[in-house]
């Protein structure tokens, strides 16, 4: 078994048996196609239907070292849960890291031609069909994921363990929505507040950058999936049995944290 093989099967396991890795399983990526080269593998072995992508930012300096701002990971149909009206108890890894991210979820209305490796904003935005208001949950049994940076953040899934899907915005296409003033709050206390117009370029942008990326590592898209935009307020660490509430201009979405169980 090779060392990316062994990284893949470490992560997988431990999701599985939703216990805790207090070490990186094995020597860290050093470059964007070894970091994705271990969450393709991850993907193989796991095997599950894979109903969106989250983006991630990757901050100054690496950004410029890396040539990208952005990092992607897949999200499992099985983790995503309907937020309207309800507020799904969503699972974390409690021996690993847990944190909870206010974000615009955007719906592929149109597949992407694979072969298409070039967007514009408004080509990118015309593959979109609804934007949603939402919740990330970012969690991996690697409590040191985020310390270590966006190379082992992708590693693992790009540290996405599931997605509370709100009420969709109407007249989404007119973009009033980036100024809107977004909140997270954990156990009723704000956590983070800030507007989507100041992340990079925003969630079109975000979509701009999947399409591309997954086109320049063969991966389709479909009609359906999910992009879950980006954290506009901030990654927020939950302890387990902690409620979270983002709210969107007055549109909000709500979770409860427990503890991961054994698959």
């Amino acid at each position: 078994m090779n060392r990316q093989d062994a990284i893949a099967e470490a992560f997988v396991a431990a999701r599985r048996s939703a216990s805790g890795l207090p070490d990186y399983p094995g020597t860290l990526p050093d470059s964007l196609a070894d970091a994705y080269a271990i969450q393709d593998r991850a993907l193989a072995l796991t095997g599950g239907e894979v109903a969106g992508w989250k983006l991630g930012k990757i901050n100054p300096p690496l950004d410029g070292k890396l040539g990208v701002n952005r990092l992607a990971g897949p999200i499992f149909a099985d983790s995503v849960h309907d937020g309207i009206g309800k507020s799904p108890a969503m699972p974390v890894f409690a021996d690993g890291f847990a944190a909870a991210e206010a974000e615009f979820l955007l719906r592929i209305g149109r597949a992407p031609d694979p072969a298409k490796s070039s967007y514009t904003m408004d080509e990118a935005a015309g593959l979109i069909d609804a934007v949603h208001v939402g919740i990330e949950i970012a969690s991996s049994p690697f409590p040191g994921i985020n310390v270590l940076g966006p190379l082992v953040t992708i590693s693992d899934f790009g540290n996405n363990h599931g997605l509370v899907i709100g009420e969709a915005i109407t007249g989404w296409r007119d973009l009033d929505f980036l100024d809107w003033p977004v909140a997270l709050l954990i156990d009723g206390v704000q956590a983070g507040g800030a507007i989507a117009r100041d992340m990079l370029d925003g969630p079109i942008g975000a979509a701009r950058f999947l399409f591309e990326t997954m086109a320049a590592r063969g991966i389709a898209l479909r009609a359906g999936q999910w992009i879950s935009s980006g954290a506009v307020t901030g990654v927020h660490e939950v302890p387990v049995g902690a409620s979270v509430t983002a709210t969107f201009n007055g549109m909000q979405v709500s979770c409860s944290i427990e503890a991961a169980q054994p698959k």
